[in-house]
């Protein structure tokens, strides 16, 4: 499958993934970027000197409406979209017009989006994650085991902290986290998770899931899962150092999904090959 040379569009091509999209993607000789898909109000002043010599193209960066224009949109395979639910939505219209595929790392979908997606993934393949790491992903089989054995003794928390700029919380890995310990537990996910204390709430009720959220500094991302009872404690922590431990995730992804027809994948589907996963 890595002989294949995978052709790619990158959508929130100046946001922060994006731009180490960009970086990653030049030192990977199994893909080539086409296009980085911007705002039409960025177009103005979008190109510093560092951003030329990364691209070395001219007219690299370009609109969703100018690439519907474009004679050549079907040049290329894949779409990976780290941007906003809005603006993901319309780049799964475009991909089903033009039956592209997709690698989506945008978080804070409603459920209406999640279901647009979902049917999306029957008439192209789309492979969807809220965090492309694969420390996350061992961890993801780490607390499904420790569920197994503690989940109906133990408190459960999860904490994660994040930078300041970003706009939903809980994180899409924390969520994804807690809908992991749910589902070994076999718990109501919508139930069981607790995401507000604030007053006189009474005793911790058993089988819940506490959410807390940190937004503060230029935090990249950590995650912790707490499994406590009267006796021990134990804390699953995983911190991101670097964005490029989610941009090679999505780009191993992009590689993966060349292949497929249809189908709404998740991470694990591609780590499957590591014996761990």
């Amino acid at each position: 499958m890595k002989n294949i040379n995978t052709k790619v569009v990158i959508s929130g091509a100046l946001g922060r993934m994006g731009k180490i999209l960009i970086k990653e993607i030049k030192k990977n000789k199994y893909i080539k970027l086409i296009y980085g898909l911007i705002q039409k109000k960025q177009m103005k002043n979008y190109l510093n000197d560092d951003q030329k010599s990364s691209t070395n193209k001219k007219n690299f960066f370009t609109t969703l409406n100018a690439l519907r224009k474009n004679k050549n949109t079907l040049s290329f395979d894949t779409l990976i979209d780290f941007s906003t639910p809005y603006t993901t939505i319309k780049m799964v219209e475009y991909c089903i017009k033009y039956k592209k595929k997709m690698i989506i790392g945008t978080t804070g979908f409603n459920p209406a989006q999640m279901n647009t997606i979902k049917q999306a993934s029957k008439i192209i393949p789309i492979l969807y994650s809220p965090n492309f790491s694969i420390g996350i992903n061992v961890m993801h089989k780490i607390i499904q085991y420790m569920s197994h054995i503690l989940g109906n003794s133990a408190d459960i928390e999860i904490i994660e902290a994040h930078h300041r700029h970003k706009i939903d919380a809980p994180s899409g890995t924390a969520l994804q986290l807690g809908k992991i310990i749910s589902k070994s537990m076999n718990w109501n996910f919508s139930k069981s998770a607790v995401f507000s204390r604030y007053g006189n709430i009474g005793i911790r009720k058993k089988h819940t899931i506490g959410f807390s959220t940190i937004r503060e500094g230029n935090t990249i991302g950590e995650h912790t899962v707490l499994f406590s009872n009267d006796y021990e404690k134990i804390s699953i922590v995983h911190k991101a150092i670097h964005r490029s431990a989610f941009a090679k995730g999505a780009l191993q992804a992009a590689i993966w999904i060349h292949s497929k027809k249809t189908g709404l994948y998740k991470m694990s589907d591609v780590l499957k090959n590591i014996s761990i996963l």
